[in-house]
């Protein structure tokens, strides 16, 4: 049997039996579709894995919750093939109103469709909160163990160690326009907050070079400089975008060699310009959706865009990114299985062999499902590629804040994500679709919520004292940190510093002479 997906990423994990029901029986038949009946309370948390086969070809299998009064809830999906079971992984928040039926469904009523090892497994809200809270200390903290001696190397019991957080290494940023040049009450709201950020639109192509030939990066120029003298990374967003809606304006009137020659002055200037100065380049946006450049250049032009990028950029990570992979599982057309497809296209293009790729989901979410949410962090995470939330907001409307502490806080307990940026940069205008403060730097409820995680997942200040033994032992985030370390016996103090890194789970011995 084959147990890994189309795409070649292996997919681990057990194959627990659910709490409603058990396992299905590997089911057959000659329709679009077969069910399986389940029941379950309101409010209740449910992953769901099953393994599906198709008998020819390769065709979209979607899982899909009803129940008689039509409230449907798509769980998850998979491109399924024939000769090879595909693991398809999805989950919902339970809040159908009646009983209701699992249906595997494929538009093409001509297949024959197997499903085998259906798992559905309930949590509820608590141990769902439980299992993000032990993910966090597991993932994000490591213990740290002081052992301080005194000169002649006996052990000290008394001493006080003093532990304050300088820099977390977990980048949480938020996006920043150029207004931030010019309002010193927005700069310091800004960077009493972050240390990473997004550009909105001041690196893209139909800003930086409104006509053909004159370029003008003045203004993300002192963009960076701005950053750089404040010690925030920035993420490079974006060299170039697939929607047809967001090119220059004359570019599409460009005959093919002019075309051709306008792409590859465009690649040249923008990554040369801030070589080494980014922390990650969206190389194609949302290629998944929309193909403004295969369409032009041909089907291996993303593949190709990422190779010349690499080139250029050669220790920065290229992205993906896209819209709807985590946030709208009824979008077919930004799935998990087709952000892998294009992926796969990209790395396996000849010389692709050692790109540095990373994954960026945009994540622009309306009500979360965060169970679905969870089983495409893990399908993507099979990968082993960076993740990042690379646009997080949250729709207008009264769970507005709620969601986004919900969608955080999942982003921040998984493993495989690496970076979160809330997108939503300021303007006097308004922003986008969610702000985090009002033109006079007030937080908002989402900003709010930004600033009480902020401060949940850091130490800003830890006291105690070394045991009899002269230990002591805490975990902490990880980070770099001030230590102070001061004798109960005499006024004699160290002070040093520390960086708590995440490149083993073991814990870390900090030995401190007094």
């Amino acid at each position: 049997m084959c147990v890994t997906n189309v795409y070649g990423v292996e997919m681990s994990g057990d194959e627990d039996e659910g709490l409603f029901e058990d396992n299905a029986k590997k089911s057959r038949k000659r329709k679009d579709r077969f069910d399986k009946s389940i029941y379950s309370p309101p409010s209740i948390n449910m992953s769901e894995k099953a393994w599906v086969q198709i008998n020819e070809g390769s065709d979209k299998v979607v899982a899909v919750f009803k129940n008689v009064h039509n409230q449907t809830i798509i769980a998850g999906s998979v491109i399924a093939q024939s000769g090879c079971w595909s693991m398809l992984k999805g989950g919902l928040t339970v809040n159908l109103t009646s009983p209701a039926q699992l249906h595997f469904e494929s538009e093409n009523s001509t297949i024959e469709l197997w499903a085998d090892n259906i798992s559905l497994q309930p949590f509820t809200k608590d141990q769902w909160i439980d299992q993000q809270s032990e993910s966090i200390k597991k993932i994000r903290q490591r213990k740290v163990r002081f052992h301080v001696a005194d000169k002649e190397g006996k052990m000290v019991q008394g001493a006080k160690v003093s532990i304050e957080q300088t820099r977390p290494h977990f980048p949480l940023g938020c996006a920043t326009a150029e207004t931030i040049l010019t309002n010193t009450a927005y700069q310091d709201w800004f960077t009493a907050r972050f240390k990473v950020t997004t550009f909105d639109n001041e690196i893209k192509w139909y800003y930086t070079e409104t006509s053909r030939g004159h370029e003008n990066y003045s203004i993300p120029d002192a963009m960076l400089a701005f950053t750089k003298q404040h010690g925030i990374s920035v993420r490079g967003h974006n060299i170039f975008w697939d929607d047809p809606r967001f090119q220059p304006n004359w570019v599409k009137s460009l005959a093919p060699e002019e075309f051709v020659a306008a792409v590859n002055n465009r690649l040249d200037s923008v990554v040369l310009r801030y070589s080494g100065q980014v922390i990650g380049w969206d190389v194609v946006n949302e290629n998944v959706h929309f193909s403004f450049f295969e369409d032009k250049l041909g089907v291996n032009a993303s593949a190709i865009l990422f190779q010349r990028a690499q080139q250029l950029d050669p220790k920065t990570t290229m992205f993906m990114n896209e819209y709807n992979t985590l946030e709208y599982a009824k979008d077919l057309n930004g799935t998990p299985a087709k952000y892998l497809q294009k992926l796969m296209e990209i790395r396996s293009f000849p010389g692709n062999e050692g790109l540095l790729a990373g994954i960026g989901l945009e994540s622009h979410f309306s009500e979360p499902n965060i169970p679905y949410m969870r089983a495409c962090l893990d399908i993507l995470g099979a990968t082993k590629l960076p993740i990042w939330l690379t646009e997080l907001d949250v729709a207008r409307g009264p769970n507005q804040a709620l969601y986004l502490e919900e969608i955080m806080r999942e982003g921040y307990s998984h493993p495989s994500v690496h970076g979160i940026i809330v997108w939503a940069g300021w303007k006097p205008t308004g922003c986008s679709r969610m702000c985090l403060t009002d033109n006079y730097f007030k937080n908002l409820p989402a900003g709010n919520v930004v600033d009480k995680l902020i401060g949940e997942w850091k130490i800003q200040k830890l006291e105690g004292m070394t045991d009899v033994n002269g230990v002591y032992e805490h975990h902490i985030f990880h980070g770099e940190y001030f230590i102070n370390v001061t004798s109960p016996y005499t006024t004699i103090s160290l002070m040093q510093q520390l960086e708590v890194t995440n490149d083993t789970l073991e814990p870390l011995d900090v030995w401190i002479s007094i």
